[in-house]
């Protein structure tokens, strides 16, 4: 293994160290503490590990892993977009992509194409893997809005429909976490914390 390869990786895992320092709007469960891209990463993978018994299909877990580990390392470069925002469309991947390129760019070659093609994978929501995966995504802030009152539902004013409609993708990963979340929903709105 050459030195240089080396270095590249190291390079690459410094450079990473940045998503600790992005935010996310949501906050901790029961906590006033904004979650860092790093954390939602890390508590993605572990969740999709533990319910990954409940997935619709079974999938290839390492692969679900490393796409829920690096899906946000491009918000070092195109910041994070909230999933209600009313300004940005939360699908900004061309941006991504620059930014996908630029990162994973920093590896070595056959490295950064396999990094690169994951991430895409999981952007395009196709495979499987893909599906399960942004479940996860899509469920995480479940717990947490539900955790805090409602969170960024009660806090941006996001009624009920367009929280539906922009969880909806969970089943396509998992019937019963979906089940489950659309429960949690229809319970938030009888606490008051969502409105529908």
């Amino acid at each position: 293994m050459s030195e240089n390869r080396l270095l590249q990786q190291i390079e690459f895992i410094k450079e990473i160290d940045k998503l600790k320092y992005i935010k996310r709007r949501t906050k901790l469960i029961n906590s006033d503490r904004h979650e860092n891209d790093a954390e939602h990463s890390w508590h993605l993978a572990v969740m999709a590990l533990i319910l990954a018994e409940h997935g619709n299909t079974k999938v290839d877990l390492l692969k679900v892993i490393k796409m829920l580990l690096i899906h946000d390392i491009v918000e070092i470069d195109a910041g994070d977009t909230f999933l209600y925002d009313t300004q940005k469309n939360h699908s900004n991947t061309e941006e991504e992509l620059i930014a996908a390129k630029r990162i994973f760019g920093m590896l070595p070659e056959e490295q950064a194409k396999e990094y690169i093609a994951i991430w895409e994978e999981f952007e395009a929501g196709e495979s499987d893997e893909a599906k399960y995966a942004k479940s996860m995504d899509r469920f995480e802030p479940v717990l947490q809005n539900a955790s805090n009152n409602g969170g960024t539902w009660a806090e941006y004013n996001v009624p009920y429909s367009k929280v539906h409609s922009k969880l909806s993708p969970i089943q396509k990963g998992s019937e019963a976490i979906w089940q489950y979340t659309e429960e949690t929903l229809n319970e938030s709105v009888e606490k008051g914390i969502l409105k529908k």
